[in-house]
């Protein structure tokens, strides 16, 4: 079968086509003939060394498609199952193992490559939304409301009565926003997003915060933020964020900050199965719409890192085998 390896850490042309045996699976696990693999930003820490992993190896960590055998002791599947899961690495092949405990049950109101485009962003979705729970009367700011994950939470934050600003970087990133659940778009390639966000807000700010960008976004993520509001920081697409002083949060009005991890929030099969069917019947229902804005072959891997990286990308991205 098919796989793209990364030998060592490097740019978009350090992936390697390789050839390699469908794997057998062992037991607690089951063998994934996939339809589509999700593209997501931590793909490409893994392939700079900003979270290192085992080298030579296999990136990716989301994708969905049909069960096509199961190890010893599996329950959960069965061969024939459509699934669709958020991890381990090894996605970007032809076929791939997983634990049996790591994938969910793709529900017949979704179609596989939906489920690859959403499954890991939306799980990352359900888990800002626990760190901060908005409710009616909330405003939040999502930077990269345009992304694969901004896409999915911008909507979501909308079904639970918050009012949702975004951030995105040009005209037609403005436009998806608008139509997928903010009330507001700002353009931080032109707008002062903290005095807009401000003005938006009648001086207050807002209630929430939610942080993929990073270094290039936290002071203006602070400045945005009304008394008692919280920052959560999920992502580093512009490097890592500084270091932040307390007692300036004190000062700034009693702010709150954490950075989250999203396997963290669904630590147990039914955490994991209750978040996934939150999500799943969200898409479903039409109360969020997936959208998957690029599509590549498995082997244009290093186009498709390309694009994410150089912020030319609207919605998720997948890649087909």
């Amino acid at each position: 079968m098919l796989a793209i390896q990364l030998p060592a850490v490097g740019g978009p042309g350090a992936f390697r086509r390789i050839d390699t045996k469908v794997p057998t699976p062992g037991p607690g696990e089951i063998l994934v003939r996939q339809k589509a693999v999700g593209l997501n930003y931590i793909d490409i820490y893994h392939r700079l060394g900003q979270y290192p992993v085992e080298l030579p190896g296999i990136l990716g960590i989301e994708g969905a498609g049909t069960v096509e055998a199961i190890g010893a002791g599996v329950t959960r599947f069965k061969a024939g199952d459509r699934v669709a899961y958020g991890g381990p690495l090894g996605a970007y092949a032809e076929a791939r193992l997983i634990p049996e405990t790591a994938g969910v049950r793709i529900p017949s109101t979704v179609d596989v490559e939906t489920a690859a485009a959403a499954i890991l962003k939306g799980l990352t979705a359900d888990a800002l939304l626990t760190a901060y729970r908005v409710k009616p009367g909330d405003t939040c700011l999502v930077w990269a409301a345009a992304g694969g994950v901004g896409t999915i939470l911008c909507q979501w934050a909308k079904t639970r009565g918050a009012r949702v600003i975004g951030v995105v970087g040009g005209a037609d990133k403005k436009a998806h926003a608008l139509s997928h659940g903010c009330d507001a778009v700002l353009d931080h390639k032109v707008d002062d997003i903290a005095a807009q966000a401000r003005a938006l807000t009648d001086g207050r700010g807002v209630s929430v915060v939610y942080d993929g960008v990073g270094k290039a976004s936290l002071q203006a993520s602070i400045n945005s933020l009304a008394m008692r509001g919280m920052l959560v920081s999920y992502g580093n697409a512009s490097g890592p964020p500084p270091q932040v002083d307390l007692l300036a949060l004190g000062r700034a009005g009693s702010l709150s900050m954490t950075r989250i991890v999203v396997y963290h929030f669904h630590q147990t099969p039914v955490e994991l199965d209750h978040a996934a069917s939150a999500l799943f019947d969200a898409i479903g229902s039409g109360a969020i719409k997936v959208a998957i804005g690029q599509r590549f072959a498995l082997t244009d891997v290093d186009a498709a890192h390309r694009s994410l990286e150089g912020s030319q990308t609207v919605g998720s991205t997948l890649l087909i085998p």
